[in-house]
């Protein structure tokens, strides 16, 4: 690891039931682990925002989430107002259909609105690809037009469509886009041998719900 294990973590509460105690709970795990972000639904991001103010933990929010097929227009409207309302980095589901489909350039255009409005208010933008619903061809083509269009980062997963990160498709995302960008793996990670596995395999960030029992598995 070139960092600490609480720097790869996003630590993250993205259920529909989420109640605001529970928003704040996390919220406060976070500054008590300094993880390197929350992730949170759009609508919380300005709690977010005020509660980690003095603090190293950044606000990580989600676009088009979780299916990915909002309209391009819809997408860089809530990656704006995100942003505006306290966001630093935004996690932006790609349309999986039209990727499925060979429509390489709608996907891409998809991709860099998005880029454009977080990188012109100094947000980062990282590609959800939804690794589970594709295949390793479809994967390495959709790192690439994710590189292609601007993003910073390339994700495994949404975890709302059935699976999670996996060793080999973090490798292989890692291996695609190289030193360029950052690889998020997300979903299904629950143990400190899971969060170790996917940094070996390329991992620069974790998307995690788990991040304070990896923590305490780390610490004890």
């Amino acid at each position: 690891m070139d960092k600490p294990l609480a720097k790869y973590i996003d630590h993250t509460l993205l259920k529909p039931e989420a109640t605001q105690d529970q928003i704040d709970a996390v919220l406060e795990e976070a500054k008590q682990y300094e993880f390197a972000s929350v992730c949170i639904n759009p609508y919380w991001v300005a709690r977010a925002k005020a509660a980690l103010a003095g603090t190293d933990v950044t606000v990580c929010t989600v676009i088009g989430f979780p299916l990915g097929a909002n309209t391009t227009q819809i997408k860089v409207a809530e990656a704006d107002q995100a942003i505006d309302a306290g966001a630093t980095e935004v996690d932006m589901v790609i349309n999986i259909g039209e990727l499925k489909a060979g429509h390489d350039d709608q996907v891409r255009a998809d991709i860099q609105a998005v880029a454009d409005a977080a990188h012109a208010k100094q947000a980062l933008l990282k590609v959800i690809i939804e690794c589970v619903l594709l295949t390793d061809d479809e994967k390495v083509r959709a790192c690439k037009l994710a590189e292609a269009a601007g993003a910073d980062f390339v994700k495994t997963s949404t975890g709302f469509a059935g699976g999670g990160a996996t060793v080999h498709d973090v490798a292989l995302m890692r291996q695609t886009v190289g030193d360029r960008l950052g690889v998020k793996a997300s979903g299904g990670i629950h143990s400190l041998a899971d969060a170790t596995a996917l940094i070996e395999a390329g991992a620069s960030r974790l998307g995690a719900s788990a991040g304070v029992a990896i923590m305490k598995e780390a610490n004890a």
